[in-house]
């Protein structure tokens, strides 16, 4: 049987990491050409405590479709890689889970859980479910569904506070949440929200990708000057680099920046 590093050591030569400093966003870390923080961060509330990607999931490469293939395609092949998946994000929490936890105040999580598909018809059965509750051996003890999709019709990567519902009160324990992939943020938001509304102490997310486009704005350029994926250095815990020279930019970006 391949053992994660082998299931993972692929994935290496095509992630990213991402790393705080000039031209990112302080919240999601996505890319924003000079400015403090993103416009989707800036347009919705921020229930996250703290946002950590596990690496950048460039439209249309490698990562981006496997984030997207694993939950579509039927049968061995979708399972694949989700196994692959499972692995990264176990090589992942076996080194970084400590920046999270330390990043929000708390020692360790008791809770795990995971943000709900936004189509409640396939939360059920979605295999990020599988991936944490089950593949990832360091969560599968400690994870719990917590949220489920609401009936409230929301617009795709829309927040909302009801958007999902607890399943049950959360005592104030910090919790680690956590997704396949952020894009604008809308669901890992409203899914700590409803958290936060069924008592949850700090939320703290943790995605395998964060989306961006590489060829808007100058993204190409800080995606090439990026050092090179290092298991050892997470966004919290590696320096901040600075990939292009700052620009004199206000706090937040003024209008609509594509991730």
């Amino acid at each position: 049987m391949a053992t994660v590093s082998e299931l993972s050591a692929p994935y290496e030569n095509f992630m990213l990491g991402p790393r705080r400093g000039p031209n990112v966003c302080a919240r999601c870390l996505n890319l924003t050409d000079g400015y403090d923080c993103c416009y989707a961060c800036t347009r919705q509330p921020s229930m996250v405590d703290v946002a950590v990607p596990i690496s950048y999931s460039v439209a249309h490469e490698q990562l981006h479709h496997a984030l997207a293939s694993y939950k579509r395609l039927p049968g061995p092949a979708g399972r694949r890689l989700a196994t692959q998946l499972a692995a990264v994000l176990w090589r992942f929490l076996a080194q970084h889970e400590r920046c999270l936890a330390s990043a929000i105040g708390t020692q360790t999580f008791r809770v795990v859980t995971t943000v709900p598909s936004s189509d409640s018809g396939r939360d059920d059965d979605h295999p990020l479910r599988w991936i944490v509750a089950e593949a990832v051996r360091p969560t599968r003890e400690r994870y719990e569904r917590l949220l489920r999709r609401s009936s409230l019709p929301v617009a795709p990567h829309h927040f909302a506070y009801a958007k999902y519902e607890p399943l049950r009160r959360v005592a104030d324990e910090p919790i680690l949440l956590i997704d396949d992939t952020w894009t604008a943020g809308a669901n890992a938001q409203s899914a700590a929200a409803a958290l936060k509304a069924a008592g949850a102490g700090a939320v703290a997310a943790l995605v395998i990708g964060r989306h961006v486009n590489r060829h808007c704005h100058q993204n190409d350029q800080h995606l090439r000057a990026l050092p090179p994926f290092d298991w050892r250095r997470c966004a919290l815990c590696g320096p901040a680099v600075e990939t292009l020279a700052p620009q004199a930019r206000s706090a937040t970006a003024p209008g609509p920046v594509p991730a």
